[in-house]
């Protein structure tokens, strides 16, 4: 049995990751602004902490006596905060988690990361280098929050270079997360169902139609906590669903969506999805127990809705400094959708119809 601490651990991934791992036999701490009553906590230790006190951080983690940390706490959705307060705590919480995990002795320590980092839906325009995208895409983040997100994968290679091998480092970038009770019908991070952004993909389209099961993650972070002292140190990976949150095939979607895209996207057919979870599986032998279809009852190529091109995402909530660590993994909305499909850019500076 391994003692994790995770931060952010009362948040929407925080909850179901927390669970999972406890369900497979570790022992975990949640440290969070305040004590959560969630089911997935009951019996959960966990502290109400201000996370971003360095010092106060570093003394909680030393306290818990943990093997493993997994740091999730940060302003999880773009523009709800201003650029400067979002770069500077999550950059801020960055250092002080896991500079203090290091000062605690911690030998086990990850944590995630966005796959915002690549840049789409950049006001300006995106194109990548090919699909399906994955660890090897450049990394082109146009805000703070992508900014903030790959500023947490660099301080895990500063810290990797300062402790060697004494300490074994991973980041992780989740695409959206879907937790369990959102399959159902509960309203995702967005505030739409999943049905909703299946129907409309104008919807889903601000992250390239990318999602992964909250209990996926969570199985994905006990097989990559076992594996650390295997694998190469400070590895990043993707952690996606084997397909796309999509009814239409990609190779006709997003070029729809994202303008230029279509020779490079026309590899993306049936349900292969834009993000590559290739590395994941090859590296650690992991892979999603669950798809979209499989949780709603649907059979591949049924369609039980109008796809439309109309909409825009919004957020309905954000997460604070040192709070829970939000579902992380969706691309920025950049504005609303035409008729046409394309999106239209407002200023991105007013925009809080963004998620992590």
């Amino acid at each position: 049995m391994t003692r994790i601490v995770v931060t952010g651990g009362a948040g929407r991934l925080g909850r179901s990751l927390v669970a999972g791992l406890a369900a497979s036999g570790h022992d975990l701490v949640s440290l969070d602004r305040a004590v959560s009553d969630a089911p997935e906590l009951a019996d959960v230790e966990q502290i109400a902490i201000d996370l971003s006190d360095a010092d106060a951080a570093a003394r909680a983690l030393a306290d818990t006596r943990a093997d493993a940390l997994i740091h999730l706490a940060a302003i999880a959705v773009p523009f709800s905060a201003p650029e400067d307060v979002i770069m500077r705590t999550n950059a801020g919480l960055s250092v002080s988690v896991l500079g203090g995990a290091v000062r605690a002795g911690i030998r086990r320590v990850v944590a995630a990361s966005s796959p915002t980092v690549l840049g789409y839906g950049a006001p300006t325009g995106w194109v990548p280098d090919r699909f399906p995208l994955d660890e090897d895409t450049p990394a082109r983040p146009w805000n703070a929050y992508a900014l903030s997100k790959l500023l947490i994968e660099q301080t895990i290679g500063m810290l990797a270079r300062q402790t060697g091998d004494a300490t074994r480092f991973a980041a992780f970038r989740p695409c959206y997360v879907i937790a369990p009770e959102e399959w159902s019908g509960a309203l995702t991070q967005q505030g739409h169902t999943v049905r909703e952004r299946l129907d409309d993909p104008a919807l889903s389209a601000p992250a390239i139609f990318n999602y992964v099961d909250a209990r996926d993650v969570a199985a994905f972070a006990d097989t990559l906590l076992r594996a650390l002292p295997d694998i190469p140190n400070g590895e990043t990976f993707f952690v996606a669903a084997d397909d796309a949150l999509a009814r239409e095939p990609l190779a006709d979607l997003v070029p729809r969506f994202y303008p230029g895209t279509a020779e490079l996207a026309a590899v993306l057919t049936g349900t292969t999805p834009a993000f590559s979870n290739a590395k994941a599986r090859r590296v650690l032998g992991w892979r999603p127990a669950h798809s979209w279809r499989g949780e709603l009852g649907e059979a591949a190529g049924a369609s039980t809705g109008s796809a439309t091109a109309t909409g825009s995402a919004t957020a309905t909530g954000s997460a604070t400094a040192t709070g829970s660590a939000t579902a992380t993994g969706s691309a920025p909305a950049t504005g609303s959708a035409t008729a046409t499909g394309r999106a239209t850019h407002s200023d991105p500076a007013t925009r809080k119809d963004v998620l992590a």
